[in-house]
């Protein structure tokens, strides 16, 4: 009897029909379960009420192939033909494969990376593999996640893909199974496909637990499967939901700390139902209509958030753990953690709630979570920190979303339009000075600090005090944002200034090289030996200006040593 082998990846098997025509990809689950499309299955005509009640499922990675019949199992078939919803379905081998595989399907982010997927085009019954990029959501029925052509040229997703495994390549999930693929489209040079996350899959198929493996992106206390609209129908809730959407929804990177409780007792509903809105698993359950029908800010794309968790009356230990199994990193001490993390790319996004409700709040500020509000920003990380009372005095932050009413002097007639202009200039102001640290306060050694982003939560408060004139708030909400945009005007001016004697130093160096090579030659040693570090020295990030002036002034007064002696 010949020996049973397997090439990489022994997962990855056809969907034919019962006349032995491909019409899919599917995931070899164990030796007896297929997970596939709902779709591919229909095509096969055997969905129920279809023509016939089994398909094919041939091996494309043993050795001796193998070819076994199948059959949907019972309540496995989801598929709204109204909505695509779903677009899933468990095959049951009626044979076992022999295969002694077994497959786990991984709970991971799908907000960026590279996945590879191995499909059955027309022209190409043994199959081929596609590289595609992870790029979040898909905007498509609210549940698909979009992934989008490497380079031009390369084989792409087309029908004969649909159920095939997306599997990670490259960082902590690589070779991984993370989802299935489940519709392409092509149009000319525009190419783009979708895939269903292993958490959608699981809420549809919840029999394949067992398969799975991970942690789930939201572990924020439980909340109904529908998304809970009186929490938008507050002003505060609200405001506070389109400030955290805009800018998770955003480029911008950074620490956000977020109120929850004190005198307001705003609570956290909006947040949980926040987070749900970006949830695999949450949106299976929540209909487009409630999407699209919740107001302007208030929903996240797919996948935005990374990883949602509950630290009230967690330890430490705890809260690495699960940031450990849900970014699949090796684990280590929290400090180890919080390493790996700011290290990840692509850069993570991650919502902490109940801080100072944990067992060890300062434990959990000052071994994780205080080290990683403190470099968020340089990292490209997202991070937000939910308390139920103030914030500690230390802890680093780019963004308050404080929700307490602003305390200022006794009204003094300013109008609710005045605050609006003035707290928009200031956020037009901050998101140039954002792009101006983005590009050159990274490169500076001891370079100005950003002042935190003080319109957002500006702009929280001015949705609640707006409606009542005069109103002593709103002369302190105008008065903070001049404040704010006075300490803009210093950060810029700062920085610039820096600025300028890096393009200073840069150019004086430049001229006297030039100088010097005129009358000296480029390879004249003693000259290169003093110009080498000074050159160095200004592109080095971080640039530490004050040595590289002293270097710079050591090769210009060799070169005019040089000179005074000819």
């Amino acid at each position: 009897m010949a020996l049973h082998h397997h090439s990489d990846r022994p997962w990855r098997v056809r969907v034919d029909d019962e006349e032995g025509a491909p019409c899919g990809a599917g995931v070899l689950l164990d030796d007896r379960h297929v997970l596939t499309c709902a779709h591919v299955v229909r095509y096969a005509g055997a969905a129920p009420g279809g023509t016939t009640s089994h398909v094919r499922i041939s091996s494309v990675a043993c050795r001796p192939e193998w070819t076994r019949t199948a059959h949907v199992a019972p309540d496995t078939w989801v598929h709204d033909h109204s909505t695509q919803r779903g677009d899933v379905a468990l095959l049951e081998l009626d044979e076992p494969a022999g295969c002694g595989t077994r497959t786990k399907l991984w709970k991971a982010p799908i907000s960026g990376g590279t996945v590879q997927v191995y499909g059955f085009p027309h022209d190409e019954p043994f199959g081929m593999g596609a590289d595609a990029r992870l790029a979040g959501s898909g905007h498509r029925q609210g549940e698909w996640g979009l992934l989008k052509r490497m380079r031009e040229g390369d084989p792409w997703i087309e029908r004969g893909y649909s159920g095939a495994g997306a599997m990670a390549v490259g960082g902590e999930f690589d070779g991984r199974v993370i989802g299935i693929v489940v519709a392409d489209y092509v149009n000319g040079d525009a190419k783009a496909a979708w895939m269903l996350p292993t958490e959608t899959i699981l809420t549809y198929l919840p029999g394949i637990e067992e398969f799975t493996d991970g942690s789930r992106s939201n572990e924020l206390r439980p909340s109904p499967p529908e998304l809970p609209g009186d929490v938008l129908g507050d002003p505060l809730r609200l405001a506070l939901t389109q400030e955290l959407t805009r800018l998770l929804d955003s480029d911008w990177s950074g620490t956000v700390v977020v109120g929850t409780g004190g005198t307001t007792a705003v609570g956290d509903s909006w947040l949980v139902r926040l987070v749900r809105t970006a949830d695999p698993a949450a949106r299976a359950g929540v209909t487009d209509a409630e999407l699209t029908g919740a107001p302007g800010d208030t929903v996240l794309g797919l996948g935005t958030i990374d990883a949602a968790y509950d630290a009230r009356g967690r330890s430490v230990a705890d809260v690495s753990g699960y940031l450990t199994g849900r970014f699949g990193l090796p684990g280590g001490d929290p400090q180890e953690v919080r390493r790996q993390l700011l290290r990840r790319k692509p850069p993570a996004c991650l919502v902490v709630g109940g801080v100072d409700r944990a067992q060890d709040p300062e434990a959990l500020l000052r071994e994780l979570l205080g080290q990683l509000a403190t470099r968020a920003r340089s990292r490209g990380v997202r991070l937000v920190l939910g308390f139920e009372s103030v914030p500690p005095a230390g802890l680093s932050f780019d963004v308050s979303l404080d929700p307490e009413p602003l305390r200022g002097g006794a009204a003094r007639g300013v109008t609710a339009a005045e605050v609006h202009a003035v707290v928009g200039q200031l956020a037009a102001e901050e998101g140039a000075a954002s792009a101006l640290q983005q590009e050159w306060g990274v490169r500076f050694f001891a370079a100005p600090r950003l002042p935190p982003r003080a319109a957002p939560r500006l702009r929280v408060r001015l949705a609640v005090a707006r409606a009542t004139e005069p109103d002593p708030e709103l002369t302190a909400i105008h008065d903070l944002a001049v404040e704010a945009r006075a300490a803009l005007v210093l950060f810029d001016h700062d920085l610039r200034r820096l600025i300028t004697a890096h393009e200073d130093l840069t150019a004086d160096l430049e001229l006297h090289r030039v100088r010097a090579a005129r009358h000296f030659g480029d390879e004249d040693r003693r000259l290169a030996e003093r110009h080498a570090p000074a050159a160095r020295a200004l592109r080095t990030e971080p640039i530490d200006l004050g040595a590289a002036r002293t270097l710079v002034r050591r090769y210009i007064e060799e070169v005019n040593r040089r000179f005074e002696e000819r």
